[in-house]
């Protein structure tokens, strides 16, 4: 009895530990957005989305008529601003496709602070 009581404990300090550690893993990652994406705020409404989740990172428009920027931060925010810049962006956007490259963990932020670049 004392035994599997003490397996469960196991178990469960076990599952607890590999939750909170996804939790603080940092995550770094490029991107581009392809679409109605330039003229209708859409770098104002990603930095801004960035900063509300606290993320660090940069947006900034092409030549080529798109968005792309770089977002770093804890690994399930990150995930979180993937899913609005594939989905939601500005009110007057239209996303087309979201291309996401370069993901990888890193140790500590290498941006600091959500920036519109020219």
């Amino acid at each position: 009895m004392f035994r599997s009581v003490l397996m469960c404990l196991f178990v469960l300090l076990f599952c607890l530990f590999n939750v909170i550690m996804s939790e603080n893993k940092l995550t770094s990652l490029d991107f581009e957005i392809f679409g109605n994406v330039q003229g209708v705020c859409f770098r104002m409404y990603t930095e801004d989305h960035g900063q509300s989740l606290g993320l660090s990172g940069w947006v900034k428009n092409t030549r080529q008529g798109t968005v792309i920027g770089q977002i770093q931060g804890p690994q399930d925010k990150v995930n979180e601003m993937k899913l609005w810049l594939k989905s939601v962006g500005s009110p007057s956007s239209r996303i087309d496709r979201a291309v996401f490259s370069n993901e990888r963990d890193i140790s500590k932020l290498e941006i600091h602070g959500f920036s519109t670049r020219y």
